[in-house]
């Protein structure tokens, strides 16, 4: 009796201190959320947070929708579907990566690969491609042709023609480029490839290597200290591969026409909306993601070369011609290779997700086996199941059940590994080796099941042993169920009810309505002088179409003149506001830089909008009256407190 009075009291006052240290803020059908919890995705959601009331209550509001959102997930079983749990255990592989690695050998890959961001390498390269899981057969057949292809290379054969030549290299952008990658510095090529281009001196040809792409021969031309990282904008006239002679003419005149432009102090932002081809970047000033040292993007050589030759931000450079088209570039930053200390977090992250990871697995299998007092048993066992593999695995139909007996394999920490267990993963994985002897087979698959069980074990522990790896994983299991009862209860809800969507249009009709419109054709002309032709030309006749006010006016320059026909709101259109507009050919104006004609073709005054014409704004509206209804019946369903006392001291 005593001693269970004092467990009691132990475990009670365990408890007491854990909720003084970590306090409720909020439960959710009896459900706690703690303190700790609650600041974490506050802090993460508000980079620059206020722990005033008044932030903290509106905050609060918000955590409320998503944890009902959440528990009526769960309550739905949401979170017990086959599909979302393997989402979910996904997730929790790559998040779980870091933490099963051998962090000192980590830390060396990050500075070696930090080393390798500072210099830039450039070499061609030849590939033969291969499977993975290929023969023997298939294996010596690759790896001797290319000790042919490289032998010609060294009798003095150019590498490029080599490369190009009938059964050269199978990379398929050898057409183009002859095999030359451009140069390259750390994480922008698989790792191997990159540890060999790096290992290789300049003007040497490399013996065969292998990737997951099949086997390599490689030949450095060059390396050079790191040009750093650049962030530019451009502005394209885009040329297909298959362009005629007459379209890349064209476009060559095009582009130094508006570089003309430019020069002569037309505004950069302007030119590139009206003209620039790309439309990724369009609506960003024609802005490209960073690119070069440390960077995962790259760009062909023609395009770098010019980027990194500007030296001024805002300074644009002369037409530049690429396979994509011509280019004009304009530099808006340019950052040198930054230091080891800055570079160490995102080096960090970079190393964790790439094939640098997998190499420090091994190191940490075997301190895991020594932690957990690892002990083999399989001698035995495992000669006794190569008799059981025959025929029928190569190709599937061979099963597990085949081994009656259930023997101890391994033991790691008291946990038996038994030949079930190992005989279960022989039938899912029989791709994974390649056909040959059955002692062979049973090896490799043997160090595949014990390297995975080991980690595996590892895994399980890791929310118990780290925090902030349960919290994330919390974090992706809530963000999965969350969209998926968000799909059927609001978005494709909305979508699909079309008898609801229109009922909700009918009831709501007078929001969806036209301000004033035009009927008409706008013609947008680079200057005063162009705009007062077109205006002539539209006088004279009524007859004259915008086709063939185009094919005059931009005779000599595809800039003079943009042409637009619609049903223009005037209201929301920039060019068109505060202006008084009559059917017919309207006065010349100018705004903005450009100067107008435009002909009415008639007057549209407010109009409700027809159901087609609103559909999307009403879907919109309709998805919001759905999510408010349910969230309405949700608060009704799932009992919520609030501790405010606890609330309002976050951030003391």
């Amino acid at each position: 009796m005593k001693k269970t009075l004092v467990l009691f009291l132990f475990g009670f006052l365990t408890q007491f201190t854990f909720a003084q240290k970590d306090p409720v803020v909020m439960t959710i059908n009896n459900k706690p959320v703690t303190k700790s919890e609650f600041l974490q995705i506050y802090t993460k959601n508000n980079p620059n947070p206020s722990f005033d009331k008044d932030s903290l209550d509106r905050y609060m509001e918000l955590f409320q929708v998503f944890k009902l959102k959440v528990a009526e997930a769960e309550a739905l079983g949401y979170d017990t579907l086959p599909r979302l749990q393997k989402e979910l255990d996904g997730y929790k592989k790559q998040l779980a990566l870091p933490y099963l690695i051998d962090s000192v050998q980590n830390q060396s890959m990050v500075q070696e690969a930090y080393n390798r961001t500072a210099t830039e390498v450039r070499c061609s390269h030849i590939l033969v491609k291969l499977d993975p899981n290929a023969s023997p057969k298939d294996t010596l057949a690759a790896y001797n042709r290319l000790l042919g292809l490289k032998a010609r290379i060294e009798k003095g054969e150019d590498f490029a023609s080599v490369a190009k030549s009938k059964l050269g290299s199978e990379d398929p952008s050898v057409v183009n480029n002859g095999g030359d990658l451009g140069y390259f510095t750390a994480f922008q090529m698989v790792y191997p490839f990159e540890e060999k281009a790096y290992n290789t001196p300049v003007g040497t040809v490399s013996e065969p290597f292998r990737t997951r792409f099949g086997y390599h021969i490689l030949k450095v031309t060059d390396k050079r200290p790191a040009r750093g990282t650049i962030k530019v904008a451009h502005l394209m006239i885009s040329t297909g591969r298959e362009a005629t002679t007459e379209t890349r003419q064209n476009a060559e005149k095009k582009i130094n026409e508006i570089y003309d432009s430019l020069m002569a102090g037309s505004s950069w932002e302007k030119m590139v909306t009206a003209y620039s081809e790309d439309a990724n970047s369009v609506k960003k000033g024609g802005e490209l993601p960073a690119f070069g040292s440390g960077t995962s993007q790259r760009m062909v050589l023609e395009f770098e070369d010019a980027a990194f030759a500007l030296k001024k931000a805002g300074e644009f450079s002369k037409p530049v011609k690429t396979q994509y088209g011509y280019h004009i570039i304009k530099l808006i930053e340019w950052t040198p290779v930054k230091s080891f200390d800055n570079m160490r977090r995102e080096l960090q992250a970079k190393v964790n997700k790439d094939e640098r990871s997998k190499i420090t697995q091994d190191s940490f299998v075997q301190k895991l086996k020594i932690q957990y007092n690892y002990a083999y048993k399989g001698s035995k066992a495992l000669v006794s199941m190569e008799s059981q593999i025959d025929s029928t695995f190569f190709v599937g139909k061979w099963k597990a059940s085949s081994v009656k007996s259930n023997k101890t394999l391994f033991v790691l920490d008291g946990k038996k590994y038994k030949q079930q267990d190992f005989a279960a993963y022989m039938e899912k994985n029989f791709r994974s080796v390649r056909k040959d002897a059955a002692p062979v087979v049973i090896k490799q698959l043997y160090q595949q099941w014990e390297k995975n069980q080991v980690l595996a074990y590892e895994e399980a522990l890791l929310p118990a042993k780290y925090p902030a790896y349960k919290a994330l994983v919390q974090e992706y299991h809530d963000g999965i169920i969350l969209y998926e009862i968000m799909q059927d209860q609001v978005w494709n809800k909305a979508v699909k009810d079309t008898a609801g969507l229109r009922a909700f249009f009918m009831e709501n009709r007078s929001k969806y309505a036209w301000t004033n419109r035009i009927d008409a054709t706008v013609y947008e002309c680079k200057d005063e002088f162009i705009a007062v032709q077109v205006y002539g030309m539209l006088v004279q006749s009524d007859t004259v179409n915008s086709k063939a006010v185009l094919d005059v006016i931009n005779k000599d320059s595809e800039l003079n003149l943009k042409v637009r026909m619609n049903k223009f709101e005037v209201a929301q259109t920039p060019y068109l506001q505060n202006r008084n507009f009559t059917p017919g050919l309207n006065p010349v104006y100018s705004m903005d830089g450009k100067w107008y004609v435009v002909k009415v073709a008639a007057l549209l005054p407010p109009a409700p909008k027809e159901y087609t014409e609103a559909k999307g704004l009403a879907t919109s509206d309709y998805q919001a009256f759905l999510e408010k209804k349910w969230l309405e019946a949700l608060r009704l369903k799932h009992k919520i407190v609030i501790n405010e006392d606890v609330l309002y001291q976050i951030g003391q």
